[in-house]
């Protein structure tokens, strides 16, 4: 008589926890389609880079090898309410090679949410190198995405060599997650 009652509460009790999956979890179990709708309705409002307008600087260049620059990014959304998170797609090129900037190691990206013509910015710190020492880059290009996406916009970049740690390929930079920006 008493295993029911017990099996009946274990039931609920895994219902109960299963109803307090975000959405965020790819398990199918118990409500697979209840959680990939919930998905698709995230993804749907994700900022989308062809609705975004990026400005790039203006930069707090590092003037001389070793020295420390930074480069501030405002991003504008031109689209209908959309939302960013985590971090974004940054990476330097010099023609044929390029290098992923790698995540700020200490940020916890928040969710944030663009109202049309809202803004968020992130800023790109990085480590001036010196052209042909054979450990830094020589870049010339900056290409910058939105979290999921393939999809890039390009620009000039004109600081200077990117040092690497151990070698072009492993620069001494990193992006912060996006931030609000603007009132």
């Amino acid at each position: 008589m008493r295993a029911l009652p017990i099996a009946v509460v274990a039931a609920a009790a895994a219902l109960t926890l299963t109803a307090c999956d975000s959405g965020g979890s790819s398990s199918d179990s118990g409500g697979g389609k209840k959680a990939s709708t919930a998905s698709s309705a995230a993804a749907s409002t994700a900022c989308k880079i062809d609705q975004i307008g990026i400005q790039v600087g203006p930069a707090n260049a590092a003037p001389t090898a070793g020295d420390t620059g930074n480069v501030p990014v405002t991003l504008t959304n031109k689209g209908a309410e959309c939302t960013l998170q985590g971090f974004p797609a940054v990476k330097v090129q010099d023609g044929g090679t390029g290098t992923d900037v790698p995540e700020e190691k200490s940020a916890t990206p928040p969710k944030l949410t663009l109202a049309a013509s809202g803004t968020a910015s992130f800023t790109i710190t990085y480590v001036r190198g010196t052209a042909g020492d054979g450990k830094s880059l020589a870049a010339t290009t900056l290409k910058i995405g939105l979290p999921g996406a393939a999809t890039t916009q390009s620009f000039k970049w004109s600081y200077g060599p990117l040092a690497g740690k151990t070698g072009p390929n492993d620069p001494n930079a990193s992006v912060s997650s996006f931030q609000p920006a603007g009132d």
